[in-house]
């Protein structure tokens, strides 16, 4: 096996490796939150603060976002350089929406008075959501990066791994975010 291989495989563990400690990370938060679900404090619950259509809209922008982020990195696989900047330009805005949702969301409930420090339920969603959203952040900052080499560079082998590494973590976000819709939203109104 050449060095470049060997080099590539240790990058690819290592990023499997991160995204199980992230899977931990979100499987505690989750615990956590189903243990402080019902600890409201004589304050609000999900059923009297989350707005399952809102929600809907956010869910909607991040799992319209994956596909653009997957299709960009088959573009950047075949060297479609220039419909990988569009649909990588489309996943950061769509990014940006969701993002822009959920602090909104945030601000709301602060400003309603419901804010992390009012009970344990709302720390724990707080926590756990707000989690959620500073991964989105950190793909949203990777993915300008990458736009910008590539206007720079053009869509070089390096570059394209690292495409790939991309669009997997962007899908383990939304695939965390059905998680979160479920067991913190849907199961939160009904």
């Amino acid at each position: 096996m050449n060095e470049m291989a060997l080099k590539l495989q240790k990058t690819q563990l290592g990023f499997w490796l991160y995204l199980m400690s992230d899977v931990m990370l979100f499987a505690t938060l989750f615990a956590v939150f189903q243990i402080q679900r019902n600890a409201i404090a004589g304050n609000v619950s999900g059923h009297d603060i989350f707005s399952l259509p809102y929600v809907l809209g956010e869910t909607v922008l991040l799992l319209v976002s994956s596909v653009t982020a997957g299709i960009a990195w088959m573009a950047a696989e075949v060297r479609k350089t220039a419909l990988f900047r569009v649909l990588l330009a489309a996943t950061i805005v769509l990014g940006l929406g969701f993002l822009v949702m959920e602090i909104s969301e945030f601000a709301r409930l602060v400003a309603d008075g419901h804010s992390w420090q009012a009970s344990g339920f709302l720390s724990a969603y707080f926590t756990l959501v707000g989690t959620h959203g500073l991964h989105i952040s950190m793909g949203i900052i990777w993915a300008l990066v990458m736009l910008i080499v590539s206007m720079q560079r053009g869509l070089e082998e390096n570059l394209v791994r690292k495409i790939g590494l991309f669009a997997l973590f962007w899908h383990f976000l939304d695939l965390v975010w059905i998680f979160i819709f479920t067991v913190v939203y849907l199961m939160g109104v009904l």
